[in-house]
């Protein structure tokens, strides 16, 4: 049987990116710019105009730029990011680490934008090649997000769009927390980030999915855990009621021992869920919380 185990973990150190710690930085005597902040690594970033040419290495930040209609200024994004659709036509220049700042000269882009997992190395690589860089660090917490999307409005000139998007994702956070029954115990809910002969995974305490868990109504197992990593005897003390697995690996994981013991396998409350909706800080994760909300009920 092909082997599973918890590879897709790093992408939660890819990107789950977004995010929020941009500031405001401004100077007595120097001209205002259109855009003028200090980024995450304490790097001031101005620009005179609206950038024309984007290079975007963050796919949560790829997720905002055509969420603010701008989608066609990307002329270069990582290898990470798939989402939206448009993403597949759209030019690679490769991961976010180890970076060919040759190939974004390029691409003659106005800005390119990054999440702190690029190293601050990389970044001053690229500024030493002349390229303006702005640094948007990852973000647990999602809030953290929506801190993140007002950057980039104001990057784009696009300031009422990106409040307006804003106030919809607070929407329908309060929806759902409106619809969440807090006079019953909730039930156990378990994501499985990784499984198989490596080890066993999930989201622990600090994490962005522990925040999706729980503002979907769910019990995270683990809430207490400070680290990825989780025992067999762990998970099958915690007895979740409720098991979330991305759908490619439902299949396979239903028919593997031991997780067939699992109550949660043998009642069939195993679900799928989409990858991109959770395994990343987006403006998806308001998906994941209502469709893990949906099951809950």
């Amino acid at each position: 049987m092909k082997k599973y185990s918890f590879v897709r973990l790093l992408f939660f150190l890819l990107a789950v990116l977004t995010i929020s710690c941009l500031s405001p930085s401004s100077r007595q005597g120097v001209k205002a710019s259109f855009f003028d902040y200090t980024d995450c690594y304490g790097n001031r970033v101005q620009l005179d105009s609206v950038p024309a040419r984007i290079i975007s290495l963050s796919p949560a930040i790829t997720e905002m730029v055509f969420m603010l209609d701008e989608g066609d200024k990307l002329v270069g994004i990582s290898d990470f990011c798939h989402y939206p659709e448009a993403t597949d036509t759209m030019n690679r220049v490769g991961g976010m680490q180890n970076i060919n700042v040759e190939s974004l000269m390029a691409l003659n882009p106005d800005v390119v934008l990054i999440g702190s997992i690029v190293t601050k190395q990389d970044m001053e690589k690229m500024e030493r090649a002349g390229l303006k860089v702005v640094v948007i660090r990852e973000e647990s917490k999602l809030e953290g997000l929506c801190d993140a999307l007002a950057v980039v409005g104001k990057l784009l000139d696009k300031n009422n769009l990106a409040s307006e998007q804003i106030g919809q994702i607070h929407a329908r956070l309060d929806s759902v927390k409106q619809h969440i029954d807090t006079s019953i115990t909730p039930k156990k809910v378990y994501y499985v980030v990784g499984f198989g002969e490596q080890g066993d995974f999930t989201a622990p305490q600090n994490s962005h999915i522990h925040e999706i868990i729980t503002a979907a109504g769910g019990e995270n197992i683990g809430k207490d855990l400070t680290s990825w990593s989780i025992s067999r005897e762990f998970l099958f003390e915690a007895d979740p009621d409720i098991i979330l697995i991305r759908k490619e690996d439902l299949d396979v994981y239903r028919k593997t021992k031991p997780y067939t013991s699992l109550r949660a396998v043998k009642e069939g409350h195993i679900y799928p869920i989409e990858s991109g909706w959770i395994d990343i800080v987006s403006p998806r994760n308001i998906l994941a919380i209502q469709y893990i909300n949906n099951l809950l009920k």
